[in-house]
């Protein structure tokens, strides 16, 4: 989207708010989506100082520590806080403040209690594999 964008923009000359949006939104909404798939592949962001050289025992006590005290308390609340500001959106009928940008701007943030709580439910079967690794030794 963005290459289509720059080459209509610098080539041609056409240029709109709604590609610009567009760009933006798409990109909230793959981040959004993408955390909880990104947790469950074990490749989001952590500063590995220490944990690398723990044993899979005390790395399943690292993560169920930080799932539980950290990550569930943080998606509930994120989830529980965007659901009046998507209905608001929804029932103002907000479209974008920019004129030709988008309409419907509830759509995008929309993603924002869905991704967290997709989130949330990866942080769940975060915990179970926590727990079945400290319990029996394995994930």
């Amino acid at each position: 989207m963005i290459v289509i964008d720059v080459i209509l923009r610098y080539t041609f000359s056409i240029t709109s708010a709604a590609s610009f949006e567009l760009e933006w939104h798409l990109f909230a909404g793959i981040f959004l989506l993408g955390a909880a798939y990104t947790l469950k592949e074990d490749k989001h962001v952590r500063v590995d100082v220490f944990y690398d050289r723990f044993s899979d025992k005390t790395k399943a006590w690292v993560n169920l520590t930080g799932s539980v005290f950290l990550l569930l308390p943080f998606c509930a609340v994120a989830f529980w806080e965007s659901l009046s500001f998507v209905q608001n959106s929804y029932q103002l009928g907000e479209t974008s403040p920019q004129p030709g940008g988008l309409p419907a701007r509830w759509i995008i943030k929309s993603t924002i209690p869905i991704g967290f709580f997709l989130l949330g439910l990866q942080g769940i079967s975060s915990i179970i594999k926590s727990i079945t690794t400290i319990s029996y030794g394995r994930n």
